[in-house]
């Protein structure tokens, strides 16, 4: 069975998601794609299906699942407009920019019974798979407390290309660059329940921050800090420590640098991803195509994909709590949004 493919949106990361969907033939057939700049060229001549606007592709009865990687901001309204055209969806991080707007684009996904899948590929790397079953078995013991540094550098160059990166908060370190970091976060150490926070622009000159500090309660009683920037220059790879009452683990970007837990073997780490701490541009799509693998096996078989729409609602939770008390200057109850 061949799924139609239809991209909404060709920046960097929907050029990604071309890529592998075109590789991934015959299983997926990219039929359609609609964006608003000059990359459409590219495709031109291998996808005769340019749509001038989304809501042409929406309405496209060829296409059978839509990719939505769009400007952020925009997420959540088309996953919205997509299930509604009984399109299946799957969306790049994040699901949608505002903790409110996630959950109603996942009330709409349960309530259609269409497809849906939320971008988060770093869970998919073998580092992650294995230190995941190892939390959930509890051969790591219990988790005391999270730490994860996400000290990136981005040029301003990179804020002017486009006007969406300078404004929150789809344009902020915590939504773009750090969501991934957050993801894993309340992952290994589970949905996150209060938060304390302060955001600030330390070099750039826009609407959304460029540096973000917080302190964060767990539900199981851990405490965790993130630490987030696009001001530190030159960047470093993003770092992530779980210390538990056995012992701690480190990570920078993907290679582990520390494990101590005693009888309990190192997890392999596999090929290593490379980091976008500096440049954007260095990102390389193998955790996306790990990631289309399983989706596309969920479409032939008609099951759930390994992350669902719903896996994309705890991190921009605890992101829109962390907004919420920069804002006010007090702690914030995570998913109290109303």
């Amino acid at each position: 069975m061949t799924t139609r493919v239809g991209i909404l949106g060709l920046g960097s990361i929907g050029e990604t998601h071309a890529r592998v969907v075109t590789a991934l033939s015959p299983r997926l057939e990219l039929v359609a794609y609609s964006c608003g700049d000059d990359r459409a060229a590219e495709l031109a001549g291998r996808v005769p299906g340019r749509r001038e606007s989304p809501e042409e592709l929406l309405a496209d009865p060829d296409v059978d699942l839509v990719v939505i990687t769009t400007p952020s901001n925009q997420h959540g309204e088309q996953a919205l407009a997509a299930l509604a055209h009984g399109k299946g969806i799957v969306v790049e991080k994040p699901l949608a920019t505002t903790a409110a707007r996630a959950e109603e684009v996942v009330a709409a996904w349960r309530a259609s019974g269409l497809f849906g899948a939320v971008i988060a590929q770093r869970r998919f790397e073998p580092q992650h798979v294995a230190i995941k079953r190892l939390l959930d078995a509890g051969e790591l013991g219990r988790p005391l407390v999270g730490e994860i540094s996400v000290l990136w550098w981005r040029t301003p160059d990179y804020y002017r290309a486009a006007s969406w990166r300078r404004e929150p908060p789809g344009g902020g370190v915590l939504m773009n660059q750090a969501l991934h970091s957050v993801d894993l976060l309340t992952w290994f150490l589970g949905e996150a329940t209060e938060v304390a926070a302060i955001d600030g622009n330390l070099v750039h000159d826009m609407g959304a921050e460029d540096t973000s500090i917080a302190a964060v309660r767990f539900a199981s009683g851990a405490l965790g800090s993130i630490i987030a920037s696009t001001a530190t220059r030159p960047g470093m790879p993003a770092r992530l420590g779980v210390h538990t009452d056995r012992g701690s683990f480190e990570l920078d970007h993907a290679a582990i640098t520390r494990w101590d837990f005693p009888g309990v073997g190192r997890p392999d780490a596999g090929t290593p991803t490379v980091s976008g701490a500096g440049d954007p541009s260095a990102i390389g799509d193998a955790g996306h195509r790990q990631q289309w693998l399983d989706i596309a096996d969920a479409l032939e078989t008609g099951s759930e994909p390994g992350l669902t729409l719903a896996d994309g609602l705890p991190a921009v939770r605890l992101i829109d709590a962390i907004y919420r008390s920069d804002a006010t200057g007090r702690r914030q109850s995570v998913g109290d949004y109303a």
